[in-house]
């Protein structure tokens, strides 16, 4: 799923090349790509594009099914343990898809907002592209109007009601809590019941999905600059101020480092106290989210339109040049390769040769 799991740590267990990777293949989707890749257990590459599919590709780059939505996919797919894939839609409905074929299994409506297609504040406010994030016990959480917790079978948990459009995928706690961000600038706090725990408020929309440290704290970033940390209580503990947007989601190293991308042209490393470890600068926005691999190194995008590797300690490892800008957040296979989506609309893997 989106950040891997559902703390939403950016951690992956495998290991970046040392040497700069040559693109292996790429494949065409005519609009796009915003949405993360997914690898699922039958070794296929799951994507979503602006072109309103969702997709799975072989290892080799080659279309294995497609399944057309209503609408632009900006969700990433995400996949439950016996294999079955769930994916938002801008169409309002969130699909849950058989992982070998791409057949419908169901959709769930989100919201009952009149214009369900199309741009402007009626059009987007049920938009299905938050998440989804996939539960211990298999509860699918996403946003629209409002946060949803929805079962397996496609049936309503709850639904909790936010002041303003949910686009970023909710984290959830050991202890069964959900945290969301939503574009009326708070960060919510929900029982695994759906009541309201608390309640932060920021100073400008919070399009960052939420990430749980080992401790409880939870980071966020908002459209105010600022990347927060946040007690499991609600309490702010510090915030740390960038030069733009902080849309991305931050990814937390092993040892505690926050790494976190900002629409002026930084990826940040922070320490546990909010201070500055480092930072590295790109040549235009980052609405990326970071990778952290098995030894500390980091991966992300840039809107200059290149992937980057980033050592521990802030210095460059590589960097490779894309066909558009790089917002899709990337991963990282067990054999080296990599994956990711460019506004240049494709799905690239890339690996050392």
């Amino acid at each position: 799923m989106f950040r891997f799991e559902p703390h939403h740590r950016g951690r992956s267990p495998f290991l970046l090349p040392k040497q700069k990777p040559a693109i292996r293949w790429s494949c065409e989707t005519s609009a796009p790509i915003t949405s993360s890749p997914t690898l699922s257990n039958e070794k296929l590459v799951l994507g979503a594009s602006h072109n309103r599919k969702v997709f799975a590709l072989d290892k080799g780059g080659k279309i294995a099914w497609s399944l057309a939505t209503g609408d632009m996919v900006w969700s990433t797919p995400a996949i439950a343990a016996l294999g079955t894939v769930y994916v938002g839609s801008d169409d309002d409905n969130l699909y849950a898809l058989d992982g070998k074929t791409g057949k419908l299994m169901w959709k769930y409506r989100v919201g009952a907002c009149p214009q369900t297609v199309g741009i402007g504040p009626e059009a987007t406010r049920c938009d299905a592209d938050a998440g989804p994030t996939i539960g211990p016990d298999g509860t699918i959480y996403t946003g629209g109007d409002a946060v949803y917790a929805i079962r397996p079978s496609g049936s309503l948990r709850w639904r909790f009601a936010t002041g303003g459009h949910v686009a970023s995928a909710p984290a959830v706690a050991d202890d069964g809590t959900v945290y969301a961000g939503s574009q009326d600038n708070s960060v919510y706090a929900i029982a695994p019941d759906g009541r309201r725990q608390w309640e932060f408020r920021a100073r400008d929309d919070v399009e960052s999905s939420p990430a749980i440290e080992e401790d409880g704290t939870i980071y966020v970033g908002s459209d105010d600059d600022r990347l927060y940390a946040l007690s499991p209580q609600g309490q702010l503990l510090w915030a740390f101020t960038t030069g733009g947007d902080v849309r991305a989601s931050p990814a937390i190293g092993r040892d505690g480092t926050v790494y976190i991308g900002s629409f002026d042209g930084l990826l940040y490393a922070i320490r546990r106290d909010g201070t500055t470890l480092w930072a590295f600068r790109t040549g235009d926005r980052i609405a990326s989210s970071a990778l952290v691999d098995a030894a500390g190194a980091i991966l992300f995008g840039s809107q200059d339109d290149r992937l980057y590797a980033v050592e521990p300690d802030g210095k460059l490892r590589w960097s490779v040049e894309l066909g558009g800008d790089v917002d899709s957040s990337p991963i990282l296979d067990a054999d080296g390769t990599i994956y990711v989506g460019a506004d240049d609309s494709k799905l690239y893997a890339l690996k050392t040769p």
